[in-house]
């Protein structure tokens, strides 16, 4: 018992009273001091939030995320039935069946949580005999228990599961602003400035590549840059109501397209409301009907040129010619494709008849020869004829913006993702240039185009004019 303290029996031996007393000044000085620095870090963490919220990531949101991610991972699998077994409870040894010892859970292991600018990533080491659709299914529980906007599953991989985690919907938030946008990764192109005479630097070579045909024209839900590749797809067909996004759209790939060796011709039937701020850049530009059906018998004679130049080189595409011998690629950019197809009289019939099927002759043949077509519309439907199933086989790209009847959604998406066409519909009006789209990794997805001002596009054009390329057989919109 301790003089002068009855009752007191020191757990500790030698810890007396009289010591205590003399290390509360000490207890109460580090409790000071760690108050202080977790309200610091709390002043700190709120400031970084609000003026620079990438920073406020890697340094508090990316290590709690962490920290969330290993505490409640053995839980998660447990809850989720994502774990293995170590050996089976019961053998067979010969006539006799041996009871052996009980299932003992084996966690698939997370590994290499890294940060990102939109969340994180990680990946799952799957046991042998896992397979990945418990993980798939398992993704809505995964966002949950870590508090996080959604985790999306990449199964590729034999034996790995990927895991992409997003903290907030990179669709819904604030849209990219278009200068912040063009300093992104370029393909030849310099950022875009406040002065047009300075938006892009000059090519570096006037041979193009395949990388100049991939146009990054967004953001995709995964985190990821929404690319329209035209080496991949070589064609695509866009459908979209008014006000859904689809000239936005048109624009933010042209604007990228602008900087680089590449023809861009436009065909818009609505007397080029929709594709005159492109015209400066643009090697050719129907207005109408007759002038579309002419254009396009023009490059059905330049896919011809090109094939024989290509049977001279004993290449299969332009890509395999030598660099001074190869063509510049053409992108052929369709706008309101219902006009094309729509006719009120005989002489319409035989005018829409020439500019279909010149413009299915291109789609059937243009992809190894540098000519790739881009349709657009409002809606897309069977009354147009046999001739747009037919063009609609041979677009392999597909973006669906809201529309207003379902026959364009599955015109859109049925025939390759039936189950995309759920997605589409579901698209909220409220929020422009969102998409369903094919990606070459998952098959469709749902992105969100950037968007630019028309000042901010107008720029862009004007920069860019003078590398527009002459096409034999086209006369320039300004000619």
């Amino acid at each position: 018992m301790t003089p002068g303290f009855p009752g007191f029996a020191p757990e500790f031996p030698g810890v007396t009273l009289e010591r205590i007393q003399s290390w509360l000044p000490t207890i109460v000085t580090a409790a000071v001091v760690l108050g202080a620095v977790i309200v610091a870090l709390v002043v700190v963490s709120r400031l970084l939030r609000r003026l620079a919220p990438r920073v406020h990531w890697y340094l508090f949101g990316f290590p709690l995320l962490r920290t969330r991610m290993r505490r409640s991972w053995r839980h998660l699998c447990l809850n989720a039935d994502l774990t293995g077994t170590d050996r089976p409870t019961t053998e067979q040894l010969g006539p006799l069946l041996v009871r052996g010892r009980p299932i003992m859970p084996v966690l698939p292991l997370l590994r290499r949580i890294r940060p990102r600018s939109f969340g994180a990533t990680a990946v799952i080491v799957l046991h042998p005999g896992q397979v990945p659709e418990p993980f798939v299914n398992a993704a809505e529980a995964m966002a949950h228990a870590w508090g996080v906007h959604a985790v999306r599953v990449d199964a590729r991989r034999r034996g790995r599961v990927r895991l992409t985690i997003l903290t907030a919907d990179p669709l819904t938030a604030k849209r990219t602003e278009a200068a912040t946008w063009a300093t992104g990764p370029p393909l030849k192109e310099a950022a875009m400035t406040s002065r047009p005479s300075e938006a892009i630097e000059p090519l570096a070579s006037a041979v193009a590549v395949p990388a100049d045909l991939a146009a990054d024209v967004g953001q995709r839900e995964d985190g990821q840059r929404w690319v329209v590749d035209l080496v991949t797809f070589p064609h695509w067909l866009i459908t979209g109501a008014t006000q859904s996004g689809k000239s936005t759209l048109i624009n933010a790939a042209v604007a990228r397209w602008a900087a680089r060796p590449v023809a861009l011709v436009g065909i818009d039937c609505k007397g080029g409301m929709e594709l005159a701020p492109h015209a400066p850049r643009l090697s050719a530009l129907a207005t109408d009907r007759a002038e579309a059906a002419d254009i396009l018998a023009a490059l059905v004679a330049e896919t011809q040129r090109r094939m024989g130049l290509c049977r001279q080189h004993g290449a299969r595409n332009i890509w395999q010619l030598p660099p001074d011998a190869r063509p510049v690629p053409v992108v052929v950019i369709v706008d309101e494709l219902a006009e094309l197809y729509l006719v009120a009289s005989r002489a319409d019939k035989d005018e829409a008849l020439r500019a279909t099927t010149n413009l299915l002759r291109l789609a059937q043949l243009g992809a190894a020869l540098g000519v790739h077509v881009i349709v657009a519309g409002q809606r897309v439907g069977s009354d147009f004829g046999p001739g747009v199933t037919a063009l609609r086989a041979q677009l392999a790209g597909r973006i669906c913006l809201r529309v207003n009847d379902e026959e364009t959604v599955k015109m859109t998406l049925g025939d390759l993702y039936p189950d995309a066409v759920d997605a589409a519909q579901q698209i909220d009006p409220a929020v422009k240039g969102i998409a369903v789209t094919t990606a070459d990794e998952a098959g469709w997805i749902r992105a969100r185009s950037v968007y630019l001002s028309p000042e901010e596009l107008a720029a862009v054009i004007a920069a860019t004019a003078h590398l527009a390329p002459r096409l034999p057989g086209l006369t320039p919109p300004d000619a």
